[in-house]
């Protein structure tokens, strides 16, 4: 009986955390730990901090099988993403071994040949960002970002990433 409480407890938990908005970040790209979605009531911008839901494509399926993205709450089960915006529409994105945006390069944004398990990593070709896009980079290495899987539906963008209780190790 106090084991299932507890369950009961534990998981009421997680769901009004989760429908609060609040994530918990066990991925190295950010700061580990606790997270809020913000609402973000303007068009997003270059240097926004968000929190986003990844399409169901093919580069995204491969992502989940290699483990890149966890289990979650968006489409397709796999968890938001906490990114920076770098580039919006009509903005020009070169990839080579970095990213440079219309011309200034982008700290921290060296490309991979492999993954950490020795995987073939195949960068992002680079061009202007679509309309209704954004461009997504982590400073964190081993980053999985739009280095490597292109622009994003800006309406994909569930909102601000705001840390609440984080450590960055």
């Amino acid at each position: 009986m106090r084991l299932a409480l507890a369950a009961f407890v534990i998981g009421g938990s997680v769901v009004a955390a989760i429908s609060g908005g609040y994530r918990i970040n066990l991925t190295p790209s950010e700061p580990l730990g606790l997270w809020r979605i913000v609402a973000l009531e303007r068009p997003a911008a270059a240097g926004d901090l968000v929190f986003i839901c990844p399409p169901q494509t093919p580069a995204m399926r491969i992502a989940r099988e290699r483990g890149y993205i966890r289990f979650g709450t968006c489409p397709g089960g796999v968890a938001p993403l906490i990114k920076t915006i770098i580039a919006v529409a009509g903005q020009h994105v070169e990839i080579g071994a970095g990213v440079s945006v219309d011309g200034r390069p982008i700290a921290f944004s060296d490309v991979a040949p492999r993954d950490g398990n020795d995987r073939p990593l195949t960068p992002f070709a680079g061009g202007v960002v679509p309309d209704e896009s954004v461009f997504l980079h982590s400073p964190f290495k081993g980053s999985y970002d739009s280095r490597y899987f292109g622009p994003l539906p800006a309406l994909s963008v569930l909102g601000l990433a705001q840390q609440v209780l984080t450590y960055a190790p």
